[in-house]
């Protein structure tokens, strides 16, 4: 099949990519910059082509034509929330990188009579909670900064929904990999020996080994009757706290070292709130549907990123 990715070059697409060229896909990779060519981490995949797009600039018809043929189309476009610091011009930046690319591709999907469109979304969606309410797909929407805009993210797919395209959300919960996502910050602190909780620790930590969130898009897309959102996350969420206790038992390093509050608040103004709050997500569409977590607990998935410790 031919597959386009967007977001192909990032922490999750690149892998992403790398299982949809194994299995004999033609894959497709729309990246804002140069030209990147292979993957720096594997060989060179030869029905992968790098395409440059400008989703803010490219007119309809350009984008149309990149999906011609295309039996999917995965959609991980955005900038990293956490990448810098909330400003109201950075809020809205956040917001049209996620918006705009999914309006375009939604209306290129519908336009070329593409099959189905797995378009990401985040566990945002639900709001920053301090409690412990289980939180499935049917979940109460929350009203926070990151809420509204996963609201407008996944609004933005409904040209294609309306066209009967099949349109997915996977609502990624915190990514898991040695080499990006949110370890990437995480790991440091822990090897030089002042790692530890965040906060009170109390707060619920929704996660997902990267080998299965790219399983689950590819599990997604065979699944005929999955529609609308799904929760990207393991079945077994776990408080900072054990997060923490976790993660230092797989670098062979203590957990002793608390980060307050105010020094989150301090060092990350608004954004703290994102990891002084959490979610206690539960993927109950996958499970029912059948798919098997390789790394469904915390313990597990740390085991496997960190096989060699610290």
């Amino acid at each position: 099949m031919k597959i386009v990715v967007a977001g192909g070059t990032g922490f999750i697409g690149r892998r992403l990519v790398r299982e949809l060229a194994a299995r004999g896909d033609e894959v497709v990779v729309l990246t804002r910059g140069e030209n990147k060519g292979q993957d720096k981490g594997g060989p060179a995949q030869p029905k992968v082509y790098f395409v440059r797009w400008a989703p803010e600039t490219d007119s309809d018809a350009t984008i149309g034509g990149l999906v011609r043929e295309a039996s999917a189309i995965y959609n991980l476009a955005g900038s990293g929330v956490m990448d810098a610091r909330w400003s109201e011009a950075r809020l809205r930046d956040l917001r049209q990188s996620r918006v705009v690319p999914t309006s375009k591709l939604a209306r290129a999907a519908a336009s070329e009579g593409v099959e189905t469109f797995v378009s990401a979304s985040a566990v945002g969606m639900y709001g920053m909670h301090m409690d412990d309410t289980p939180l499935d797909e049917e979940g109460d929407h929350g009203s926070d900064v990151l809420a509204t805009m996963c609201e407008a993210w996944e609004a933005a797919a409904e040209p294609a929904a309306r066209a009967g395209v099949r349109v997915i959300h996977p609502r990624f919960g915190i990514v898991l990999g040695a080499d990006g996502g949110a370890l990437k910050e995480m790991v440091p602190p822990f090897k030089a020996f002042v790692g530890g909780s965040l906060g009170s620790g109390k707060q619920w930590v929704s996660f997902i080994h990267v080998g299965d969130a790219v399983r689950s898009l590819l599990f997604a897309f065979s699944q005929p009757t999955l529609r609308g959102p799904y929760n990207c996350t393991a079945p077994s969420p776990v408080r900072m706290d054990r997060f923490a206790e976790a993660l230092g038992k797989a670098l062979h390093r203590p957990a002793a070292i608390r980060t307050p509050a105010f020094a989150l608040k301090l060092a990350l103004g608004d954004r703290a709130e994102v990891l002084l709050s959490g979610q206690r997500v539960l993927p109950a569409k996958l499970e029912a549907l059948g798919f098997r977590f390789d790394f469904p607990s915390v313990d597990r998935a740390l085991t496997d990123l960190f096989p060699q410790g610290a």
